[in-house]
């Protein structure tokens, strides 16, 4: 019996967070449109069995996320690297959910998504942006990815199942 380890993937609209789960469960690009609610997937990755769920992002959504975070092991936090004008909102969800009690023992990642687009923040800037050295609680990691190639979304699975090992 191979254990389940459920994490949930976050982020405001329009970030990736369906195209990256779909990613990680068939390797390929679907079209995706607004998620209202959420998607699940299961993921084998290295013999580590993963319960992805994707929630969807847009404000009216956000208040129900705390829903899923009952046994949650990872928290991906997906950015959208061009969207400078909502950095300031992700960094106050992330620190809501930081702060909740359900989540106290995840794992925190972040992928620096768009990263193929030019003038997107680097992985440094939203580093900055969203405080994240402050973070003393929690283990985190960020990666540079690109949801439509796959780029990046490798290292940042590597780094969650490494975490897992070591527990």
């Amino acid at each position: 019996q191979v254990p389940i380890f459920h994490l949930i993937i976050v982020g405001l609209d329009n970030a990736g967070k369906t195209t990256i789960l779909y990613q990680f469960s068939m390797n390929e690009v679907v079209h995706t449109s607004p998620t209202i609610g959420s998607n699940v997937e299961e993921v084998m990755v290295n013999n580590t069995h993963f319960l992805m769920w994707d929630i969807g992002g847009q404000e009216s959504l956000r208040s129900s996320w705390n829903t899923y975070y009952t046994n949650t092991e990872f928290v991906i936090v997906v950015v959208d690297s061009t969207d400078r004008e909502r950095i300031a909102i992700t960094r106050d969800e992330l620190y809501k959910m930081l702060a909740h009690e359900d989540l106290k023992r995840a794992g925190l990642m972040i992928f620096a998504n768009k990263q193929d687009v030019k003038e997107g923040m680097t992985v440094a800037e939203i580093s900055q942006y969203l405080k994240l050295t402050s973070i003393k609680d929690h283990q985190w990691h960020i990666q540079a990815c690109c949801a439509l190639t796959g780029e990046g979304l490798c290292q940042g699975l590597e780094w969650m199942t490494s975490r897992l090992k070591i527990r």
